[in-house]
């Protein structure tokens, strides 16, 4: 018996990474953790973003403006988005950033999942774009990451100079937008139960409790063929 767990991401979303470490460590301590089959989902912040620029972007002048903020204030944001994502363990480094388009990286990461190597290049993307600048969009550093996982280069290269698992990506959003789902992470346990943002491990570890004990098979509370019944074509009579 399994339990599946389906979550909703995007590479260029610094919770993302945060709520990926929290999922692991929620996994880590949950005693069925082996049964847990993990799918990422393809989800765009922004599906009009350009590509990745040839040099680091100002990411505090940036988000200034996104928020109508002050440049402190913006910096400050971050200052505070580094300092929680390096008590996960995660190095973020929105100085060298050069985020980007992120369609194609979801492409590949559905190629991945076809040759059982999706949580390791979704990992190496993550770690690519927030802790070595790593330009999100541009396909030499897209197949120098995914060959690096294990990918097959001719199949990186199929990928890349076609539109191939364009219509995975665009059914995966379909489903967010079915499932009401406008911001990432989220988490979708067995179809059933949504865990949205990056919950802290202990709230996430409670929700995997929670589904796996009404996903369990029914537990037998008497001894099979101790009373009378009806199996098949045959009846205790």
């Amino acid at each position: 018996m399994s339990m599946k767990v389906e979550i909703w991401s995007d590479v260029v979303c610094p919770w993302c990474y945060v709520g990926k470490r929290r999922f692991e460590a929620a996994l880590a301590r949950f005693d069925h953790r082996d049964d847990v089959e993990v799918t990422w989902r393809s989800f765009e912040l922004d599906p009009t973003a350009a590509p990745s620029s040839d040099a680091a972007v100002d990411s505090a002048a940036k988000l200034a403006a996104k928020y109508r903020v002050s440049i402190d204030q913006a910096q400050g944001m971050l200052d505070n988005m580094t300092a929680t994502a390096a008590a996960e363990g995660l190095d973020f480094r929105f100085d060298i950033a050069r985020q980007g388009n992120s369609f194609d990286a979801h492409r590949l990461l559905h190629l991945a999942l076809a040759h059982g190597k999706q949580d390791e290049l979704k990992e190496r993307l993550d770690r690519a774009t927030f802790s070595e600048g790593s330009p999100t969009s541009d396909h030499d550093a897209l197949r120098g990451l995914a060959v690096e996982v294990g990918l097959p280069v001719d199949d990186v290269n199929a990928v890349l100079s076609s539109d191939r698992y364009a219509d995975a990506v665009r059914a995966d959003e379909d489903q967010a937008r079915a499932y009401g789902i406008s911001g990432v992470p989220f988490f979708v346990i067995d179809g059933k139960y949504g865990i949205s943002g990056a919950q802290p491990a202990d709230v996430v570890l409670q929700s995997l409790e929670q589904a796996w004990s009404e996903h369990s098979p029914l537990s037998m509370v008497t001894t099979p063929g101790s009373a009378p019944g009806c199996e098949g074509d045959s009846c205790a009579i």
